[in-house]
C-alpha cells in the first residue's frame, strides 16, 4: 500500500511540512550566532519540565515543557549578558543542571518510564488536533520573523550598535528565544530529546557551506530541511525504522556533500 493511504503517514507528512520550515529558519539565526549549545540546552530543559509538571499533577507534559523552557530560555539569555564567564560555559552548566534535577525528580517519583518515549520521539503517533498547535505556532514565527528579521540581524552582527539605532535588543532577543523554546518543546514529543538539536543545526548548517548572501542562506535552509523531514519520512517507512534518526542521517548526509562542495569551490 501507498504509505498516504494511513492517517498516522499523513498527519506525519503534514506535521513534517510545517516543523521543517520553521527549523530551517530558526536553525539559520541559533548557527549565526552561535547559538548551538542553548538549542541543545533547551532540548535537555525538557526532562525538568516534565517532572515538574508531574510533580506539580499537571497531566499535560507539553504544557509544563513549554513553560519552564520559556522560563528557562529567557533566564539563560538574561545571564549569558552578564559576561561572569563565556556562553558555552554558561549553557553547559545550565543544561547538565536542567537534566539532573528532571532525573532527580523523576528518580523520587519513579516515573523514568514517563519520558521513555521522549528520547527518541515518533512522529507518526502526532494527531490531528496537535497539528492545528504546531500551524499556529508556525503563523505566529513566520510573523515574528517577517516582522523583526532585519532588527535580529542588526542585533546578532552588533547588539550596541542596534541599541544606538533605537531598537529594543532584549525585548527582540527575548522573545526569539521564547519562540525558539515553544517550537522545541512543541516538536520534541515527535522529534525525541536526543535529536532535536540536529535537526535544528545540521539544515542550517548546510546551507551556510554554499550560500554566497543572506537570502540564498535562508532559502536552502529551509529547502534542506523540508527535504531531509520528507525523505525520511518515506525512507523510514520503506525500511521500518525510526523516523527521527533517519531524518538526522539524511540531514548529516547533505552537510557533508555541502561541506565537500564547499571544499572543491576554495581548492
Amino acid at each position: 500500500m501507498n504509505m498516504l493511504d494511513y492517517d498516522f503517514m499523513r498527519n506525519a507528512l503534514v506535521s513534517i511540512l510545517i516543523i521543517s520550515p520553521l527549523f530551517g529558519l530558526i536553525g539559520t539565526m541559533i548557527v549565526n550566532n552561535k547559538m548551538a549549545f542553548f538549542s541543545d540546552a533547551l532540548g535537555h530543559s525538557a526532562f525538568t519540565g516534565i517532572a515538574i509538571g508531574m510533580l506539580l499533577g499537571i497531566s499535560n507534559n507539553t504544557i509544563s515543557m513549554v513553560i519552564f523552557a520559556v522560563l528557562f530560555a529567557i533566564l539563560l539569555n538574561r545571564i549569558n549578558d552578564s559576561r561572569i564567564a563565556s556562553k558555552d560555559t554558561i549553557i553547559s552548566v545550565f543544561s547538565s543542571t536542567a537534566i539532573a534535577l528532571g532525573l532527580v525528580i523523576l528518580a523520587q517519583n519513579g516515573n523514568y518510564t514517563e519520558i521513555s518515549n521522549y528520547l527518541i520521539g515518533d512522529i507518526l503517533n502526532i494527531l490531528p488536533s496537535e497539528i492545528i498547535y504546531l500551524l499556529i505556532i508556525a503563523v505566529v514565527l513566520i510573523a515574528f520573523w517577517a516582522i523583526c528579521f532585519n532588527k535580529l540581524l542588526g542585533i546578532s552582527v552588533n547588539p550596541t550598535l542596534a541599541k544606538s539605532k533605537g531598537i529594543k535588543v532584549k525585548l527582540i532577543e527575548n522573545i526569539f528565544v521564547s519562540l525558539v523554546a515553544i517550537v522545541v518543546m512543541m516538536s520534541i514529543k515527535w522529534v525525541g530529546i536526543l535529536i532535536i538539536n540536529s535537526l535544528l543545526i545540521l539544515p542550517a548548517a548546510s546551507s551556510r557551506n554554499i550560500s554566497k548572501n543572506m537570502r540564498t542562506y535562508h532559502l536552502w535552509a529551509v529547502v534542506f530541511s523540508v527535504v531531509s523531514g520528507v525523505a525520511g519520512l518515506i525512507i523510514s517507512y520503506i525500511a521500518g525504522i525510526s523516523t527521527g534518526p533517519t531524518i538526522v542521517l539524511v540531514s548529516s548526509i547533505i552537510y557533508f556533500v555541502t561541506f565537500a562542495m564547499r571544499k572543491l569551490s576554495i581548492d
